[in-house]
């Protein structure tokens, strides 16, 4: 045996290999698998990492001999006789010879992996009827959905150079180009929901899903909705309000991605504007809960061009934070957010994180520039209900965004300095 895998580690090994084995054997005994089922897997895992402690001694041909000994029993067991129906795919082969690899991966590899690879393997051979349900729902608007973040993420992001340039030297394709894939990607999440639930929802669901995507399209989309059929007025603004408080959430979570080491400075007077906002929604909430939800058709987050214009005002709202800082100190920085703040809270929220990070600006700075960031998105908002929606609405989302940007005001004020 190699000295480096003592006896308690050889036998750990073989009992993670067999609980493995267990898991996903237990899933395919449930479909009534005619290849393999409890025991069988079991023991192809146990082969695997038998396999992986030989090639420690005898070298990796062992692995590889033992694999294609495996392929020849599963393509004869696939042929034999069986009272069981016939099997038209190949799930289950190709999860025995995962199985056999997850073993002999335990011998050399980390544990931890291969038991979050077998949970894996085990949730997605027992979620087909759903997996097969949501492929059949994705139209071609999904698909390109799909197709374009992959553009934007795997073909776009490794090309760019990583370098900075341009005035103030802060300008660098690669980092602005990650934080728009970062952008797009929460958007589709909240677009791919969205597919999965279905148009009608309750107000909750509506407006925690319009404000992954953006809570500026959302207000844009229920005002105009809200035009045409005055009635749904308080349903509108209850939707608009859960929208704007998920863009705090939305913010606090790109907070603690991009800028991990700074999140509880940064996040603590955001999170209690987002306990704010709550509260008010919680409010108009309860006060329309009854009435049902159609949620508008949201459009592709994923889009090429949309996601140009993202880097081009991340771009744009990064010089100007740049050059208000070198030109006029915290009062342009502070007006930067406000003017940028009114259209989209990613860019100043990305922006300012970027400062912090290099050192430019410190995180009290940063989560007041945020936050009068907010305040102008909720007065920009406003603007939007006064000229699309009717005034009903408009009466119903006054107070809601008054109340919020003046506690975002008094949070500026008091809140206690570092």
């Amino acid at each position: 045996m190699d000295p480096e895998l003592t006896l308690v580690e050889t036998f750990t090994k073989l009992g993670i290999a067999l609980a493995l084995g267990l898991l996903v054997g237990m899933q395919r005994e449930r479909t009534n698998s005619r290849l393999a089922g409890i025991r069988t897997f079991p023991l192809i895992t146990i082969l695997g990492t038998v396999a992986g402690l030989l090639a420690l001694r005898f070298g990796g041909w062992v692995v590889a001999a033992s694999l294609v000994s495996l392929a020849a029993i599963v393509l004869l067991g696939s042929r034999a006789p069986s009272a069981l129906p016939p099997d038209p795919g190949i799930t289950t082969e190709v999860a025995v010879v995962l199985m056999f690899a997850l073993g002999a991966y335990l011998v050399p590899g980390y544990a931890s992996v291969a038991v979050a690879l077998a949970g894996t393997i085990a949730v997605l051979l027992h979620l087909k009827p759903q997996m097969h349900a949501l492929a059949q729902k994705v139209g071609d608007n999904d698909f390109k959905a799909i197709m374009q973040f992959v553009l934007v993420t795997l073909v776009i992001l490794p090309v760019l150079p990583n370098s900075e340039f341009g005035p103030f030297h802060i300008l660098n394709p690669f980092k602005i180009w990650t934080m728009v894939v970062l952008i797009v990607a929460i958007s589709l999440g909240g677009y791919v929901a969205y597919k999965v639930l279905g148009t009608t929802s309750g107000s909750i669901v509506a407006g925690f899903l319009g404000g992954l995507i953006s809570s500026t399209a959302t207000t844009v989309s229920y005002a105009r909705r809200e035009r045409q059929a005055p009635q749904v007025s308080a349903m509108a603004a209850l939707v608009i309000m859960i929208a704007s408080t998920v863009m705090f959430l939305r913010v606090i979570v790109v907070i603690g991605v991009v800028a991990p080491g700074v999140f509880l400075r940064l996040a603590a007077p955001l999170g209690a504007m987002l306990g704010v906002s709550i509260t008010i929604a919680a409010a108009m909430w309860f006060l329309t809960r009854r009435e049902p939800v159609t949620a508008p058709e949201p459009e592709n987050p994923s889009e090429l061009k949309s996601a140009l214009v993202f880097g081009l005002i991340f771009a744009g709202v990064l010089l100007g934070v740049a050059a208000a800082r070198e030109y006029f100190g915290s009062r342009g920085l502070y007006v930067v957010a406000a003017l940028s703040g009114l259209t989209d809270m990613d860019a100043i929220t990305l922006s300012t994180l970027e400062m912090v990070k290099s050192q430019k600006t410190d995180p009290d700075m940063a989560w007041r520039m945020i936050l009068i960031a907010a305040s102008s998105n909720f007065l920009f908002k406003g603007i939007l209900v006064a000229f699309l929606g009717d005034r009903k609405l408009l009466m119903r989302i006054v107070l809601p965004f008054g109340i919020a940007i003046v506690s975002a005001a008094l949070l500026l004020l008091f809140w206690p300095q570092p």
